[in-house]
């Protein structure tokens, strides 16, 4: 690839990157759990951690697992020398993951370096790494870490769409207009890049007047409304901490809770001091599915455009 070269985007149109300047805004839990839910619907689906705090492998199961989670260094090795991307095959039926970790720090020093010499180069390396592998699949995400600019743009530079999750509060709407100024910063080597959505994560469903203030800012910020998804994601700590713990995603905790004991069988184990399932799974899991639903309907409804 020459400095010069057009990129050859060619199985890289169905590649989305879950990204915000700030933290703890549900990337991962997104990231992860709508992967899952459309590998359990028949789509082959790549998640791609590109964080290298490695908490994909927590929502998924394998982090710290011999023969699976190599702590981004396959992810470092493609970036930076161009080895082929392997990723793990079958973490769950029809889901396959590139681990992230540590060495993505060693990357991004790496990208910053390259960035002196050949700035197009360092933001197409993910493009590069993902397009042998792109035609596998029939979506890729891509885990965003949250302040590492050179991962960011990187990852831009790979997304043909870019979801933004945001929480209510002010430090996550920032974030969210943060991004805006990545998206210019790769404009040149991806021109076509789109904004899928933003989703309000982590609500609560009776902080109406909130979600209503912030749907005004983010309407305002944008210039239009249809950017919000009209879904949203409640916040509910105990399945939060539950599927972190056990290495499940929400809908198999859901599955769980739903196989489990009933509601007097729970109260006689509390008393006994057994360990109960959370019961707002179902919540969590409800909302997870609206979201995936309408993430396929702007899919569709992005490419119609495109095609027209």
């Amino acid at each position: 690839m020459t400095t010069n070269e057009p990129f050859d985007r060619t199985g890289l149109d169905r590649v989305v990157a879950l990204v915000n300047g700030k933290g703890g805004v549900l990337k991962t839990t997104l990231t992860a759990n709508l992967g899952g839910l459309l590998a359990v619907s028949g789509w082959r689906v790549l998640l791609v951690d590109f964080d290298p705090q490695g908490n994909l492998g927590l929502d998924l199961g394998y982090r710290h697992t011999a023969n699976v989670d190599d702590d981004g260094m396959g992810m470092a090795q493609s970036l930076m020398f161009g080895a082929p991307l392997m990723p793990v095959k079958d973490i769950r039926p029809n889901l396959d993951v590139v681990p992230g970790g540590l060495h993505l720090d060693q990357a991004a020093a790496g990208l910053v370096s390259l960035a002196g010499k050949d700035a197009r180069r360092a933001k197409l390396a993910l493009a590069a790494a993902l397009s042998p592998v792109a035609d596998q699949y029939d979506i890729i995400f891509i885990d965003c870490p949250p302040g590492n600019e050179p991962l960011q743009l990187a990852a831009l530079g790979a997304a043909a769409q870019i979801i933004v999750p945001t929480k209510t509060d002010r430090g996550g709407r920032e974030g969210l207009l943060g991004v805006a100024k990545r998206l210019d910063s790769v404009i040149d080597v991806n021109p076509g890049i789109d904004l899928l959505g933003v989703i309000i994560a982590a609500t609560s469903s009776s902080a109406r007047s909130v979600q209503r203030t912030v749907r005004e800012a983010i309407t305002e910020a944008f210039g239009t409304e249809d950017v919000l998804f009209e879904s949203m994601v409640r916040h509910a700590e105990s399945p939060a901490q539950a599927v972190r713990e056990r290495g499940v995603l929400v809908h198999e905790l859901e599955e769980q809770v739903n196989a489990g004991p009933k509601w007097y069988e729970v109260l006689r184990g509390a008393a006994k001091g057994e360990p109960s399932q959370p019961r707002s799974a179902g919540n969590v899991a409800e909302d997870l599915h609206r979201v995936a639903q309408e993430l396929v309907a702007r899919l569709e409804a992005a490419e119609q455009r495109s095609a027209s």
